[in-house]
């Protein structure tokens, strides 16, 4: 048995050991276009009970086996069907790309040694950041003129087993760029190269000529200046060794507030500590800006900086610079050092410092509080070089009263005359963002999160005598009047501005939307008159069997005005048991053309039950879940089955919005591999995301009743799944993921008679950890000792009785650190409670390598077959029907954990 901690090189050896006998991932699944057609035979439930698939008796386990285990065949098929290709559309909307994604990473991926400096996680021997995803290959097609796809292109030239990353068009999409990352299988280390291809042809090629030239990835790493020159982050000429950090410390670590600051934060993790890690800082992330064109030719920009940002201006004229700089912070990311924003001009020329932020460790924690000065300063997508920015009127409290609270400004790059900035707009809640049209007009959002409130304006910036007029004033909470939001285009340039729809009564845009409704989701289009506020809906997607939903807008015009009866739309298409495809909508008869036909990624499920449900709390609420049941499943025929329900308890300040659906019933059933419809596969009924609604209305703090309405929703949950026959009543487990978590210890503490286990993945479960503030409770342990106290399961480790399997990342960056499951775990062996701690060594938050999964799985499969399917009533019921159970398989070699 390995030690509980192992050094990472160490571990990282040891992985690589054991690769050879490990199981791998299957190959990944090409892109299938028109013609294919999927043979699969879905299994019926009477098939999975014939083959002993679904839960019976209680079956040994061998715990002391050590190392990483695997799950039953019938669940690993499901998790290692790899996903279908990303997509990105070309700017001139003549081409699609397709990229393909990659399976699960190793373990030994995340073993790999890195730096964690300043909130980031930095992989020293390629200098980009640690633990990234990436593709494994590029395809191309034509768009034709009838909507079909052309011939398959594949962007060939780069090496074998790639990892490429960062994939943009260039503003006319001729090229692409992207980055390879190339692995020296002697050293472990990684080198990353930048390369272009040509949109015709597919050839790749490296795009600097000279080796010497070495890329920095850790923030930004190059942009688009125009269709033939980007610009990019390299590793100074100066770079040297990596500072080592020194035996004997530059001293003490000190934090004082002397000052008397109020300075509260909500986690402190992965910050810069001492001075040799500011040094590190430096190190890695200080980059030389160099412009280099297609062809090859290099030219410095600006002196060597911490970048952060590359905006270059529409009219491809100006740079604006972003970087951070000294004195850091050791509480505070990289996100808070004082900030420098700065003009140039393409050839090299220092126009003008726009900003420069002092470092920002007292922003407050309440919800819409920001930094002070100048902040979310852009480009105008529809002019040549105008800056626009915003700066609060409240300091950037949200708890001091101001209007207006936010003011948003306008000026040109280079202002004459001593021009002053302009003002755009006053807001008296708190700006959110901006959607331009061409100067003609342009929409502006602000919200504030205390009410939900959330307005938008309808501003002209080009004529100042015309008045701001209000466009919508609601609650972001009502998914039913929600008004969708604009669907954009691109420019020349290759901005985003808003469409402009040309019909026969004047110019509109183009609203797209959810579509949320008491009956579920129906995702709609709707032409916009901004002037007048009429709209009217032109297309929403089918109710009977699919659901559709607008993707991308497929029409091109240089300005962004297209014609209605020219109208083309990319659209996403699916229903309970078709999996997504892509289909092209061209108008006016709205003719759809199929562009994908992906086959269906697990058959053996292809005829899974779904089901929209909707019931009450007893103090009226409406709630609503979906419930999934096995294929061929049925009440009346195979009694009720063991439940697994899966949530996350949600904020409301209505208890008309805590009701609305936001769900649709024929939205395919796509299963991750962290999701609980895995255990359809073994026979168990998912009740999955009943809504949870934790209700404060008016000025009451939804947490003072945290507990009440908690115990509410899941009792009404539970009361309807056992009212249909679905559930049995005394094998329902309960489990959730971070707050999930948190809610699923909650309710074994409080509600033990409605589960019979639990699964907490990633929790906190003591709230005085998180003393200024938790998901949205802006309260202060002591100004809400009691709730904090009342709302931690921590604290009722000895009224916990039933079963509880914790899950943690080791490396959980969070507020929900792996030492809340620690102690929790430690609290409740002290009490004598079933339990069992599961701390995966390189996993954060969310877990990611293919071996943690495996057995994140493996475990929570144990643990519902051991308290929650092992009853013998249900027992009775298989054995009936001449049913047996089959015991989760032993796993390949591994860790113990």
């Amino acid at each position: 048995m390995l030690p509980q901690r192992l050094d990472r090189r160490l571990f990282f050896a040891y992985l690589n050991s054991i690769a050879a006998s490990s199981s791998s991932a299957p190959s990944r699944r090409p892109l299938r276009l028109l013609p294919h057609r999927s043979h699969a035979r879905p299994t019926s439930f009477s098939a999975n009970c014939a083959a002993g698939s679904l839960p019976g008796p209680a079956v040994q386990q061998d715990d002391a086996v050590s190392g990483y285990r695997l799950p039953p065949k019938e669940i690993q098929e499901i998790v290692d069907v790899p996903s279908n290709p990303s997509y990105y559309v070309s700017p001139r909307r003549d081409r699609i790309m397709f990229l393909k994604r990659r399976a699960m990473p190793p373990l030994s991926e995340l073993a790999k040694p890195d730096k964690i400096l300043a909130g980031i996680r930095i992989d020293s021997s390629s200098n980009m950041r640690s633990r990234m995803s990436f593709y494994t290959g590029i395809s191309l097609h034509l768009l034709m003129d009838d909507g079909s796809l052309g011939p398959e292109k594949v962007v060939h030239g780069y090496p074998d087993g790639s990892k490429i990353n960062f994939v943009t068009w260039s503003p006319d999409g001729q090229h692409m760029a992207f980055t390879v990352c190339y692995e020296d299988e002697v050293s472990s280390s990684s080198s990353l190269a930048l390369w272009v291809a040509d949109a015709e042809s597919g050839q790749a090629r490296p795009l600097f000529q000279s080796t010497d030239i070495r890329l920095n990835a850790i923030f930004e790493l190059f942009v688009w200046v125009d269709h033939s020159t980007l610009l990019v982050c390299t590793i100074p000429s100066s770079h040297g060794d990596s500072p080592k950090k020194p035996l004997v410390p530059f001293g003490p670590r000190i934090r004082s507030n002397e000052q008397k600051n109020v300075i509260r934060l909500r986690a402190t993790r992965e910050m810069l500590k001492d001075l040799h890690e500011e040094e590190l800082f430096n190190y890695h992330a200080t980059s030389q800006l160099v412009l280099v064109s297609l062809y090859g030719r290099v030219k410095p920009v600006a002196s060597p900086a911490i970048y952060t940002s590359l905006n270059p201006s529409p009219d491809e004229k100006y740079l604006m610079l972003t970087s951070v700089h000294q004195p850091y912070s050791s509480i505070v990311s990289y996100k808070r050092f004082p900030r420098k924003v700065e003009l140039w001009t393409v050839d090299g020329r220092f126009v003008r410092e726009v900003c420069d932020l002092p470092l920002a460790e007292n922003i407050p924690v309440a919800a819409n509080s920001v930094r002070r000065g100048k902040r979310l300063i852009r480009w105008r997508p529809d002019m040549p070089s105008t800056l626009y920015w915003v700066e609060a009127q409240d300091g950037g409290d949200a708890n001091i009263e101001a209007s207006p609270r936010d003011i948003v400004y306008t000026e040109p790059a280079e202002p004459l005359n001593g021009e002053k900035p302009q003002v755009l707009i006053k807001l008296d809640l708190r700006y959110r963002r901006i959607s331009w049209c061409y100067g003609l007009h342009a929409l502006v959002y602000e919200y504030w999160n205390k009410t939900r409130r959330t307005r938008t304006w309808v501003i002209s910036p080009d004529c100042k005598d015309l008045s701001p007029q209000l466009l919508f004033d609601r609650s972001s909470e009502d998914a039913y009047s929600s008004p969708g939001s604009p669907m954009m285009c691109r420019t020349r340039a290759g901005t985003l501005v808003i469409a402009k729809i040309r019909t026969s009564e004047g110019t509109c845009i183009l609203m797209k939307g959810q579509g949320a409704t008491p009956k579920g989701s129906v995702p709609f289009l709707d032409l916009l008159n901004i002037i007048t506020g009429a709209k009217e809906r032109i297309w929403e997607s089918g109710k009977e069997k699919y659901y559709e939903s607008v993707l991308a807008l497929m029409s091109y015009h240089p300005k962004c005005e297209i014609q209605l009866n020219q109208l083309k739309l990319l659209i996403s298409k699916e229903s309970r048991r078709e999996a997504p495809q892509y289909y092209l909508s061209i108008w006016p008869d709205k003719k759809q053309v199929k562009i994908t036909n992906y086959p269906h990624p697990y058959p053996q499920l292809a005829l899974l039950q779904k089901e929209i449900i909707t019931y009450q709390r007893e103090d009226g609420v409406k709630l609503t879940a979906t419930l999934y049941m096995p294929p061929g499943y049925n009440p009346s025929k195979h009694g009720p089955l063991p439940c697994l329900i899966w949530s996350y308890p949600g904020e409301f300040k209505s208890r008309e919005a805590a009701g609305q659906v936001r769900r649709s019933p024929n939205k395919f059933s796509r299963i991750s591999n962290n999701f609980p419809l895995l255990w359809l596969a073994r026979g168990f009924a998912i009740l999955a995301d009943p809504t949870i609604p934790i209700i404060g209305e008016g000025d009451q703090e939804a947490n003072d009743r945290y507990i009440e309405q908690l115990i509410a929703s899941a009792e009404a949950a539970v009361n309807e799944v056992v009212r249909r026959g679905i559930a049995h009543p005394d094998k329902i487990a309960v489990g959730g993921h971070s707050y999930g978590a948190f809610m699923t210890a909650n309710l074994l503490a409080h509600a033990p008679h409605l589960f019979c286990c639990g699964i907490a993945r990633s929790g906190a479960y003591n709230r005085t950890l998180t003393p200024f503030g938790f998901q949205k409770e802006v309260r202060t342990l002591w100004e809400a000792t009691d709730t904090y106290i009342k709302m931690s399961p921590f604290m009722l480790a000895n009224k916990i009785k039933k079963p509880i399997l914790l899950i943690h990342g080791e490396e959980d960056s969070k507020v929900t650190t792996a030492m809340q499951s620690s102690h929790f775990y430690d609290a409740l062996k002290g009490h004598g409670v079933p339990c069992r701690l599961v701390i995966l060594p390189f996993e954060g938050h969310r877990y990611a390598a293919r071996e943690s999964i495996m057995h994140v799985i493996w475990e929570t499969d144990r643990w519902l077959q051991k308290y929650c399917a092992s009853n013998s009533r249900s027992t009775q019921v298989m054995e009936s029907s001449g049913e047996t159970a089959q015991s989760p398989a032993d796993g390949a070699p591994g860790c113990e954990v």
